[in-house]
């Protein structure tokens, strides 16, 4: 493939000069050659073939999508003059016109690009608005570019909005952006907003294939291929990950090989992570430990090993669901990824899916990494050998395991409403007659020493309040028609009725958390909780 199409924008005679980098080598200089960006590209087109050319293009998206380059690029189709000199905007600038030559050059007069992380003040955008006044010097409009817009201060924000909103006839702003949401939504509405997508893995790897065919080096199909998983969508960090495979080749005419670009890369072997896998399915926690530390021998981190594995998990379930496998994967990955499928239900899947992520989580934290992936694949290894709940539910219901009998709440005292017997009968009785306060200060404060008839000798958990006995007594000679007698002792050890229903509910709790359902789900989600229970059990409603 010629170098032209791929955008090679230096000629053949400079090739004794300083070496350039392949991200710059490479940029895109038609629209033809931006990749992964098509659906922009037909907006663009139809908007110049039809007249309707916005004042202010927004361009948004992750590094390397190509961002600046789309913004130079439009710089050049509204400002092409064709090679005759005759022509006018056109989607597929000839790039042979002195406006083509001298954008791409970086040499225009009237198209002036600004970095605002390095000018962010209000002095810099007065100096655009003084400028934009007079028209072009030499192209048919005045072009701004201006990279990294969302780093702008507020004030200078607020000082483009009237000349956003009423731009001169000759004027067009290109803003580029990582960072959408720190634009003002001010700004937003006065521009035409194209998002960028991230550029597809497989997409990238052919592009690279083309890269190494035009610098005439040889590379694996897989090499270029984990190259494009690990640009994570950006061509420019592709190509730059590329150059550094290329210097790791050497001079002895190896090429870029896949193995070489993994050790680089500090990348997991994928053959070693499906027989990792494998050995946390069958519990095999000394295959799986050894497994790990020959990965971590070879120097691959062991946060990329626990992301490898995650990948698995993923590729296995979208295989259950029959999905479409992506074109990067080996005849033996789609093979295993096919039988674990067939092997595992969801709920397992999900139950290593969670697991792995926590552990990945941990792992990032660690203060030993190594160690913490260890515990990591151990707890993977002890959950795997325990049933999903559903399953848990279905030997239950088959008697292979016996749930324990449910605790009884503590029963009150059955007593004549008339002459309680007991301090929980009485209060009771009280919460009958709706005498709730009371009841309820009875329940929080009284501790029972003796209950004789209407004669009750008690401790008080608290101070009690000044008129709190003889309004006690008086509801009870109301509803009992007895005159009741309370003495107040020291020294009293019994439980007041909310501490004894607290400790209840708490023993009730336990019995619980303890039983083997319960202990086995808690077990395979260590994180668990049993919420809504002790309140539930220790509120008097």
């Amino acid at each position: 493939m010629s170098e032209s199409l791929l955008g090679l924008d230096e000629p053949p005679q400079a090739r004794q000069e300083a070496y350039r980098v392949l991200a710059r080598k490479y940029r895109p200089q038609t629209f033809s050659q931006l990749i992964g960006q098509d659906a922009m590209v037909q907006t663009l087109g139809n908007a110049i073939k039809r007249g309707r050319l916005a004042h202010a293009f927004l361009l948004t998206g992750v590094r390397g999508v190509g961002k600046t380059s789309t913004a130079r690029l439009i710089a050049k189709a509204l400002n092409c003059v064709g090679p005759d000199g005759e022509g006018g905007p056109t989607i597929d600038p000839c790039g042979a016109c002195e406006p083509c030559r001298a954008i791409a050059e970086g040499r225009h007069i009237d198209v002036i690009e600004m970095d605002a992380a390095s000018h962010t003040g209000i002095d810099d955008i007065r100096e655009i608005i003084e400028a934009s006044r007079y028209s072009a010097v030499s192209a048919r409009y005045k072009i701004y570019i201006i990279d990294e817009v969302h780093m702008l201060s507020k004030a200078a924000f607020n000082g483009l909005l009237k000349t956003l909103e009423e731009p001169p006839a000759h004027v067009k702003f290109l803003f580029a952006t990582t960072e959408v949401n720190k634009v003002p939504v001010t700004v937003l509405s006065r521009c035409q907003r194209f998002d960028l997508r991230r550029i597809p893995a497989e997409t990238l790897a052919e592009h690279f294939a083309r890269v190494v065919s035009a610098e005439q080096v040889e590379a694996e199909p897989g090499a270029l291929a984990l190259i494009a998983r690990a640009a994570e969508g950006s061509a420019r960090d592709g190509l730059s990950i590329l150059d550094q495979a290329i210097a790791h080749a050497g001079l002895e005419g190896e090429g870029v090989r896949t193995d070489a670009v993994r050790q680089m890369l500090g990348l997991s072997d994928r053959g070693a992570m499906r027989a990792l896998f494998g050995l946390l399915l069958e519990a095999d926690a000394p295959g799986a430990l050894a497994a790990l530390r020959g990965q971590y021998d070879l120097g691959v981190d062991p946060q990329a090993v626990l992301k490898t594995l995650l990948e698995t998990v993923h590729g296995v379930t979208l295989a259950k669901l029959n999905s479409t496998p992506a074109a990067a994967q080996s005849a033996e990955e789609l093979a295993a990824l096919q039988e674990w499928a067939s092997a595992l239900s969801f709920p397992a899947l999900h139950r290593l899916w969670q697991l792995l992520l926590r552990g990945h989580d941990e792992v990032a934290k660690a203060v030993l990494p190594i160690e913490a992936c260890e515990m990591a694949l151990l707890r993977v290894i002890h959950a795997s050998q325990l049933p999903d709940p559903g399953e848990l539910a279905r030997q239950i219901a088959s008697g292979v395991i016996t749930a324990p009998a449910p605790v009884a709440p503590q029963p009150s005292a059955a007593a004549d409403p008339a002459m309680p017997a007991s301090m929980a009968a009485l209060a009771a009785h009280l919460e009958e007659n709706k005498r709730y306060q009371l009841a309820q200060q009875v329940r929080d404060y009284l501790r029972p020493v003796k209950f004789d008839g209407a004669d009750i000798e008690f401790g008080a958990a608290r101070s009690l309040p000044i008129d709190f006995l003889k309004e006690l007594g008086a509801a009870l000679r109301d509803t009992t028609g007895t005159n009741w007698r309370f003495r107040q002792v020291e020294g009293a050890t019994a439980m007041t009725l909310r501490e004894e229903r607290a400790a209840n509910a708490e023993a009730e709790r336990n019995a619980v958390l303890n039983s083997p359902l319960v202990r086995a789900a808690r077990e395979a989600f260590p994180e668990a909780e049993l919420v809504g229970w002790s309140n539930q059990r220790s509120n008097y409603g």
